[in-house]
């Protein structure tokens, strides 16, 4: 069966929610590119995001990635991974939406503490009590997350290969995303 993307897919959600693991499936399944949106915003900043959170601010970040979003937006379809807080700027919501689509990789909170607990490159987990601060940031993300286009629930024994067919399932009910033939 050839399938073709035909609008850009980005996937949203909290940090270790899977979305570049995932995406990256997606896109090597449906041959097309994968982009990371922090990767981007890194290369053109030639600084880590932690870097730039801790020199400029989250402000200033929040800026750059807006603008990085869109320019990414007006590209080839892709499938793109977004920041965990790209999503949460109604500008970047109405922009993902009249260009393509969001896709909310909903995971449990268990799950995302076990998968970045461990992991020292989020900055906004640089607190005294980092699964407090995840919780926090879960309980203020997912009303607006709840507003993406789709939603696919990560389930913590699922692989990343099935994460991704199920995914590539849920795009496939929008005929003006993915052209089945």
């Amino acid at each position: 069966m050839m399938r073709r993307l035909k609008k850009t897919v980005c996937m949203v959600g909290m940090m270790g929610a899977g979305k570049t693991a995932i995406g990256s499936a997606v896109a090597r399944t449906l041959g097309v590119p994968f982009v990371d949106s922090d990767a981007e915003i890194e290369r053109a900043a030639n600084a880590t995001i932690a870097e730039i959170f801790t020199r400029y601010g989250e402000p200033f970040f929040r800026q750059k990635e807006s603008q990085v979003l869109i320019r990414l937006l007006e590209g080839e379809p892709c499938i793109l991974s977004t920041g965990g807080g790209a999503y949460l700027a109604e500008a970047n919501r109405a922009a993902i939406t009249s260009r393509g689509a969001a896709v909310w990789i909903k995971a449990a909170p268990q799950l995302l503490w076990s998968r970045v607990r461990h992991k020292d490159t989020r900055p906004l987990l640089r607190t005294a009590d980092p699964k407090k601060t995840l919780y926090d940031l879960i309980a203020q993300r997912e009303p607006l997350y709840a507003l993406a286009d789709l939603s696919v629930e990560a389930e913590p024994d699922m692989s990343v290969e099935r994460m991704a067919e199920k995914t590539i399932d849920v795009i496939a009910t929008r005929p003006d995303l993915l052209e089945m033939d």
